[in-house]
């Protein structure tokens, strides 16, 4: 795949440490990502549209989902040591929102310990890099934000065939709504019409000249 098409998949990088920001930065751009760099937890959350007061309902956005559109991440890779929210906790937080779970995580460390990476590994990052983070590293993030585009093209493709189906569904009843009209209106009127049948019928019958006199046959006079 061409320069052009990874530079579709944008990037948001945390650490708080101006030098290996700065390194993961022009990694990613020789790479021909777009990327954002922040310096915090908090303000990866705040970029994504999710705060931390927002833990008594996470699936909420603080933003509205036209605002997040227009900022889509692709992937984000994140420091573990950092104060206040460590890049395990952004990870959590992230993991745990409806609203952002699905975006890959990478985690970044200078520290080798396997308790830590095994952590990180279950909660739901994708991968482990140890520091300094390499070209080589990099190059391991396509598939991962592949997988993820791949995924969301199926979604959008499956909502367009079900609203599709509904739209075709919606046609269909009305086209079929005008022929049941048209067919109780022509039911109303055969009822109409046997209705005025039978009166008829029946108005004939009682001015019938056997029904309006009286029958003498059989009856004698007497003088």
């Amino acid at each position: 795949m061409g320069l052009a098409a990874e530079s579709q998949f944008h990037v948001l990088a945390v650490d708080d440490s101006l030098i290996d920001r700065k390194l993961i930065e022009k990694l990613l751009k020789v790479s021909s990502y777009q990327v954002t760099t922040v310096d915090s937890g908090t303000k990866a959350l705040e970029f994504l549209g999710l705060h931390e007061d927002d833990q008594s309902n996470p699936d909420t956005p603080s933003v509205s989902p036209n605002n997040h559109q227009e900022v889509e991440v692709n992937l984000i890779i994140t420091d573990y040591c950092m104060p206040g929210m460590t890049g395990y906790d952004l990870l959590r937080k992230i993991k745990e929102s409806s609203y952002l779970r699905d975006i890959p995580v990478v985690i970044m460390s200078s520290e080798n310990v396997p308790s830590r990476i095994s952590r990180c590994l279950e909660e739901g990052a994708e991968e482990f890099f140890l520091k300094p983070v390499r070209l080589s590293d990099v190059n391991r993030l396509k598939p991962h934000m592949m997988k993820t585009k791949l995924k969301d093209q199926k979604q959008e493709k499956l909502e367009k065939k079900e609203d599709s189906g509904s739209q075709e569904l919606q046609s269909q009843e009305e086209k079929q709504e005008p022929q049941q009209q048209q067919q109780q209106q022509h039911h109303l009127q055969q009822q109409h019409q046997h209705s005025s049948s039978n009166k008829r019928k029946a108005l004939e019958e009682g001015l019938s000249p056997d029904r309006t006199r009286p029958r003498c046959n059989g009856l004698t006079t007497v003088v």
